[in-house]
């Protein structure tokens, strides 16, 4: 077997167990903290080079068409970026109070931007692909003014946030990956990424488990001496995912299309974990990665059983003709 042809079979070993394989690599880098600490300082790095590996599969012409789509596009950032985050927000005050950073961590999960690896989920549940990708990639450019401007609006002065240098650091690890990405596809004729793929498909992901890995070793310590935390945590966390993918669904129903609501589903319902930790651990208290680390263990099996209901749900006859769905 070439290396080109096992790159591509590894790539699509990891897809297909990736619900696995990321609350697994959370629990490694737990155990293992002390072997992982060391690569906090590598993280943004090899989130950078992930964004890039994401944003060479979308070309010009797909942002285009996702922008001829305004409704679902403006539907889904409103239900990930404003229904969810304001959930988050009274989730997390009601259980821990205002001043609490774990309430940070939920509004963190919620302002992040849309899941990469949803992309994988959407097109295995027959969603609309492009879409999906053209508005994590414009969610992604924009993440560097929506998230300091949601954290001045939920948090004002509360707490220390340095919004230029985090806006800075943004435009380093998520939008010039993101243009440089979209460049390549468009000078390559949208081949770079089938002539990348045997080499950056699996080394992407392998760089999204080292990432996991290296921030779960960053708060080991802090979930470790407040663990007696966990149980109301864990619990609100399943709640809030659950709220995510629940608004993504119901939100899109009436757009009748199966393949918008499935893409509207998992854009709502994912968030990118990975810069969620990042910016956790760079900008906030430790605790304040906590639900965002802890998600990691909820998002991708809830994708798994969302999977499910699209399958034997959204695209079956009974339903369609039920709901009016195209």
């Amino acid at each position: 077997m070439s290396m080109g042809a096992f790159g591509i079979r590894l790539n699509a070993y990891i897809e297909k167990y990736l619900s696995v394989i990321v609350p697994v690599s959370l629990i490694l880098g737990f155990l293992f903290s002390s072997h992982f600490i060391g690569l906090v300082p590598a993280a943004p790095y090899l989130f950078a080079y992930l964004t890039f590996v994401m944003a060479s599969g979308c070309s010009w012409k797909q942002i285009r068409e996702a922008l001829r789509m305004p409704g679902a596009m403006l539907l889904t950032f409103a239900l990930a970026h404003i229904i969810a985050p304001l959930v988050g927000y009274v989730i997390g005050v009601a259980a821990f109070g205002a001043d609490s950073p774990y309430v940070v961590g939920f509004v963190l999960f919620a302002i992040i931007p849309l899941g990469v690896s949803s992309v994988i989920w959407v097109g295995l549940s027959r969603g609309h692909v492009a879409l999906t990708l053209a508005m994590i990639v414009i969610d992604s450019a924009l993440s560097p003014f929506v998230i300091p401007l949601a954290v001045e609006l939920f948090f004002g002065k509360s707490i220390d946030f340095d919004h230029t240098k985090v806006m800075l650091d943004l435009l380093k690890i998520i939008v010039v990956p993101t243009m440089l990405g979209v460049l390549a596809n468009e000078l390559s004729k949208q081949r770079f990424k089938a002539w990348s793929a045997p080499v950056c498909a699996p080394t992407s992901k392998a760089a999204m488990v080292l990432v996991v890995m290296i921030n779960a070793a960053a708060i080991e310590p802090y979930v470790v001496k407040l663990k007696h935390d966990m149980l109301s945590v864990i619990p609100l966390i399943v709640l809030l995912v659950l709220f995510s993918y629940a608004i993504g669904l119901f939100g899109s129903l009436w757009l009748k299309k199966p393949e918008l609501i499935v893409a509207i589903t998992y854009s709502s319902g994912m968030r990118n974990i990975s810069l969620g930790l990042v910016l956790a651990l760079a900008y906030f208290e430790p605790l304040a990665a906590v639900p965002v680390v802890l998600s990691i263990l909820i998002q991708q099996p809830f994708a798994t059983l969302n999977h499910w209901f699209m399958k034997k749900v959204i695209h079956m006859p009974f339903y369609k003709k039920l709901t009016g769905v195209s």
